[in-house]
């Protein structure tokens, strides 16, 4: 362990990039603490310690709700802007030919994706600031009907979220890691000693929190074991590659496909989704209409946190969005062509069309498996809560949540890989 973090040290340009990576992090949780000029910081840090919802929202988009501060939305506006964008590339002929073009149609979506983040952020922070406002117990902001008062409150907070998505992006570009991904496993792994603090205060305090917070360690560390395995586990699809000549030999290899090819962007995507009909019934509660008051009352009940509706819909999210993820970045057509080309084949399949019909069923198959798996571990620790509630064990909070684990592992083994990535390129260029 010494040795490779001395390699990692003796390495400059991996050791500037982690230290920047680092350095931006910190920035970003100085942010965090930074309160919106006009707003009641005691009203929201009561308020947010009793409600799991906006607790996993602010953890899961790299917010910080509980001090009600400038990157209150954290980076869930980009987020919603990027599934918008996938979405319309997917129908939209213009969009879908520039996801076809390489890096230079890849950075000009992402340059749609920015521009989209704006107008999505500073109507999302309305929705936001009446959400929180509802939920509290004291008014945070005085006036919400004020436009001198909000429309400032709104413009920061948008700011905030268009701040932290450039941040993201300057670890993606000068850091190590995807710098979306990495501030939201800075903001989760932030919360994880005060959560701990938490449950050990109340297993000491009161008997009947013991064994469910044992329990709740011994999940999460079984989860996280199980999460690892499955998330490096992978279908090995053999390729013969035929040799030139009279006598040459055959190469064989193998075509990797993952069980879980999405990682850990389902995830985010329904966290960051699964917030909205929260946020649109604080304008319906508002509507002159009985009719839409009536709706948005039943959206609002629907999607309380912890409640089975609420358990069903993000279940059902995390397996949508892990299919349509898929859909794509993992192109069978493509696949085949290449192997086609370079002169391999699928031992009893024939190249072409058969090969892309039996890659795609394989990567069907796993996609099902993987997309099962991770919404039954986003959603376990929260079926164990309400189980302990029901059961009139206790309940205790959680440590880190189902989606949490999940982030967390998928953002290490990716720094792992990269971190390894640069060691080699590292030692590679001492021979020159």
């Amino acid at each position: 362990m010494f040795s490779y973090l001395q390699q990692i040290w003796n390495s400059k340009d991996l050791r500037t990039k982690i230290l920047f990576t680092i350095g931006i992090i910190i920035l970003a949780r100085f942010l965090g603490h930074i309160t919106v000029p006009g707003a009641s910081a005691e009203a929201i840090s009561s308020m947010t310690t009793k409600n799991e919802l906006l607790q996993m929202f602010s953890l899961l988009t790299g917010g910080s709700m509980e001090n009600f501060s400038i990157i209150l939305m954290g980076i869930s506006p980009y987020i919603n802007a990027s599934i918008i964008i996938q979405l319309l590339a997917v129908i939209v002929p213009k969009l879908e030919a520039l996801s076809k073009e390489g890096e230079q149609g890849r950075r000009k979506l992402n340059a749609y994706t920015r521009w989209l983040t704006f107008p999505l952020a500073f109507f999302q922070s309305y929705g936001m600031i009446l959400l929180l406002n509802s939920q509290s117990q004291f008014p945070i902001i005085s006036n919400v009907t004020d436009p001198s008062v909000v429309l400032p409150i709104m413009l920061s907070i948008t700011a905030g979220s268009v701040l932290l998505v450039w941040l993201g992006e300057q670890i993606t570009e000068r850091g190590i890691g995807n710098g979306i991904s990495v501030l939201i496993f800075a903001g989760i792994v932030a919360g994880i000693p005060g959560m701990v603090g938490q449950g050990l205060f109340l297993a000491t305090e009161d008997d009947s929190k013991l064994i469910p917070f044992i329990t709740m360690v011994l999940i999460t560390v079984l989860l996280v074991t199980i999460v690892v395995l499955v998330n490096e586990a992978q279908r090995k699809i053999p390729i013969t590659y035929a040799g030139r000549g009279v006598r040459a030999k055959s190469d064989q290899s193998f075509l990797p496909i993952r069980i879980n090819q999405a990682g850990m962007i389902p995830i985010i995507f329904a966290v960051a989704l699964i917030s909205f009909p929260s946020l649109i019934s604080q304008f319906l509660l508002g509507a002159k209409s009985e009719w839409l008051r009536s709706v948005g009352t039943y959206m609002k009940d629907m999607f309380v946190a912890g409640s089975l509706s609420y358990v069903l819909v993000y279940f059902l999210l995390v397996l949508g969005f892990t299919y349509f993820y898929v859909s794509i970045t993992f192109k069978p057509e493509e696949i085949a062509e290449n192997i086609q080309k370079r002169g391999g084949y699928v031992p009893g399949i024939r190249p072409g069309k058969q090969t892309s019909e039996y890659i795609g069923d394989i990567s069907n198959k796993m996609t099902l498996f993987g997309g099962l798996f991770i919404g039954l571990i986003a959603v376990l620790p929260m079926v164990a809560q309400m189980f302990f509630q029901s059961s009139g064990i206790g309940s205790i909070p959680l440590l880190m949540t189902g989606s949490g684990i999940i982030i967390i592992v998928g953002v290490v083994l990716e720094l792992i890989r990269q971190v390894n990535a640069q060691l080699v390129m590292h030692d590679y260029k001492k021979f020159y």
